[in-house]
């Protein structure tokens, strides 16, 4: 006894057609947009922690320069001789806050040198005190020549370590462009992909049920005009060639009928 063969019917092979194009587009489309939330996310992490730093070095230029620009009202002033306020807990508070959030090969180090360079120039400016009683000592001199050089090198340092920030946010930023268009790629995979699909779908409809269907109208209409025997053949396994074999054997019992009709007259 054989065994039956399995087949596919003309209206699964459309939809297994149909389908495998759209999970495609659905795969790829998901892929796309998790891919291109993974990096966003990350990147704006990123972005949001430099520009956080930024303020930050921001805040530590302003309270240096700020308390820079008070010792030296207090010296042009003679009847002032205590410093004026310095919030140094709080400047100690934006170092350490920088060098947490500072992660770079090179940024955790210029942290370091802005607390150093910090650290020498308020032990520098508590001499202020001393400087301001001292008959020997002129204030201006000490202030130009010996506590205005350890304020520049903290500048510098402040500044040099927003230089880097800033350089780490653009950075960041364009990563954030071209994960953009990584992400979309999978997209631009799918659609291609898709658009494959449905030519090879097209060719697929095309050669295999469009034109045997013009084919088996032809050779019915030849046969019903002119008494041409149908005899389109194709290769095939589902309904549509079952309705040509139909066709074909209707047309020649009909065509025998018509001889023995014939023959009787």
């Amino acid at each position: 006894m054989k065994r039956k063969k399995f087949h596919l019917s003309l209206k699964a092979k459309l939809i297994l057609s149909l389908s495998a194009i759209a999970v495609t587009l659905i795969l790829s489309s998901t892929i796309s947009v998790m891919e291109y939330g993974r990096m966003s996310n990350y990147v704006s992490s990123l972005i949001a922690q430099n520009i956080k730093s930024i303020n930050t070095a921001q805040r530590l230029s302003e309270l240096s320069s700020g308390y820079n620009l008070g010792i030296l009202a207090v010296i042009g002033d003679e009847n002032r001789n205590e410093l004026p306020d310095f919030d140094r807990d709080a400047f100690i508070a934006h170092c350490d806050s920088l060098r947490q959030t500072l992660s770079g090969k090179y940024q955790t180090p210029l942290a370091d040198s802005v607390l150093y360079s910090y650290s020498a120039y308020m032990l520098t400016s508590l001499e202020l005190p001393d400087v301001l009683i001292d008959d020997f000592t002129d204030s201006r001199i000490w202030y130009f020549e010996r506590l205005q050089p350890r304020f520049g090198r903290l500048k510098r340092d402040i500044d040099k370590m927003t230089e880097v920030i800033y350089d780490d946010l653009e950075m960041n930023s364009a990563n954030f462009d071209s994960g953009f268009y990584r992400s979309i790629i999978p997209g631009i995979v799918a659609v291609s992909v898709g658009l494959l699909l449905l030519l090879m779908f097209l060719f697929f409809l095309l050669a295999y049920y469009v034109s045997p269907i013009y084919k088996m109208l032809s050779n019915l209409s030849n046969y019903m005009t002119i008494g041409k025997k149908y005899a389109y053949t194709f290769d095939g396994d589902d309904q549509l060639s079952e309705l040509n074999r139909d066709i074909t054997e209707l047309a020649n019992d009909n065509q025998q009928l018509r001889k023995r009709l014939n023959l009787k007259r």
